[in-house]
């Protein structure tokens, strides 16, 4: 496929950084726009590069209370201890306060506007927000490393602008909990999150039974997986329950959370994905988009924290479908040698993963109880939808 494809990137998305000892660090989107350059993706003639815009107030009220944004604003001018007793969910382990936070969340917000503005006005089919993906933040409190929710005020601008059903797929190792609140009671969204069990994994939330509420009621989809998910479960389980209700519900447009916390080197889960599962949710989605949504698709980034290793890969890979184009068998020595001068100390040798094989019990146990998973969700929201 050779889709128009956006990059929407702005070297100022590395303002949006909480200190040297977070997990969330800026330089995993860095390294992920170098490589999708050393690869030659972003010369490709059917991708052009987009500098976002910031979101406009108006436009962070659509999902955020007036009274939350005023204290981040305030917040960012007078920090002087990130860990200050501040309120709003701020000063955190979690989301501690830095100067500028309100700009640097405010920029990744516009330059989700900016990609679904330019799949919408049909400027391009796909566009991709490596920055973005902070689901967590809810209405009136920062949440999970995320100030504010980019995914859901690009739902909204599609929404407001015209969109009458938009579907947001969410493959982050966490549950897609401010996605899902800021769209419980409204049926034009359908949210589908596969996440890690939140008896085991923050926010805690996301079970089968969480489905929406009032005329929203089975628009709201969550798979509760199983520590230990691996590539053959979690395919399963996503061909299970995403595709029919995707195509039943017909959305305009396809928004996705490409989070890739749920590789099975991540120090922050438990799951045991490897690129393989990466370069089929890639082309799964690909085909959804092109199958319901005439081919219109927002991507963003999301969680990830081997920033190194996997991240860089991961979103290449998605932006390397995206675009129609491939990704070498070796990494690029020009950003291998990148990746280590900012500090990367083991890469692997090549960009696909080898594979990571849980012994044959664990495999049978973990095939057993993330089908059970996905059967659960079936029979929560199917009938909604006339599925069985």
């Amino acid at each position: 496929m050779s889709d128009r494809v956006a990059l929407v990137w702005d070297d100022a998305f590395e303002a949006y950084d909480f200190g040297p000892q977070h997990p969330l660090k800026p330089i995993r989107v860095v390294l992920t726009v170098a490589l999708v350059r050393a690869c030659g993706l972003d010369a490709l003639p059917n991708v052009s590069a987009v500098i976002p815009r910031s979101a406009t107030r108006a436009e962070l009220e659509t999902i955020h209370d007036p009274a939350y944004i005023d204290a981040v604003e305030r917040i960012s001018r007078e920090v002087a201890d990130p860990y200050g007793n501040y309120g709003w969910g701020i000063g955190t382990g979690d989301d501690p306060a830095f100067a500028g936070m309100h700009d640097a969340s405010a920029r990744v917000a516009g330059a989700s506007i900016t990609a679904a503005d330019a799949v919408w006005s049909n400027t391009v089919e796909h566009a991709f927000n490596p920055a973005g993906g902070l689901h967590h933040a809810m209405a009136d409190h920062a949440s999970g490393f995320c100030i504010y929710n980019d995914p859901a005020i690009a739902i909204r601008w599609l929404l407001d602008h015209g969109a009458a059903r938009v579907a947001y797929i969410d493959v982050d190792v966490h549950h897609g909990d401010g996605v899902q609140a800021a769209f419980y009671v409204d049926p034009r969204v359908l949210t589908v999150s596969l996440h890690e069990s939140g008896h085991f994994l923050f926010p805690g939330t996301g079970f089968p039974d969480e489905v929406g509420r009032g005329g929203a009621e089975g628009t709201k989809v969550n798979v509760s997986l199983p520590p230990y998910t691996y590539d053959d479960a979690y395919r399963a389980a996503f061909e299970r329950v995403v595709p029919p209700l995707v195509e039943a519900f017909k959305p305009d447009v396809l928004v996705t959370q490409l989070g890739c916390d749920t590789h099975a080197t991540d120090p922050l889960a438990h799951f045991a994905l490897t690129t393989k599962t990466y370069r089929y949710l890639a082309r799964a989605l690909h085909d959804l988009a092109h199958s319901t949504a005439g081919g219109k698709w927002v991507a963003t980034g999301g969680g990830g924290y081997q920033i190194y290793a996997v991240v860089p890969r991961a979103w290449t890979i998605y932006f390397a479908e995206l675009a129609g184009g491939s990704t070498p068998t070796e990494l690029p020595a020009e950003w291998v040698e990148r990746a280590r001068a900012e500090g990367a100390r083991e890469l692997p040798d090549s960009f696909d993963d080898h594979g990571v094989i849980l012994p044959r019990g664990r495999r049978e146990e973990v095939d057993e109880r993330a089908a059970a998973a996905a059967q659960e969700t079936v029979a929560r929201v199917f009938p909604y939808f006339g599925l069985r």
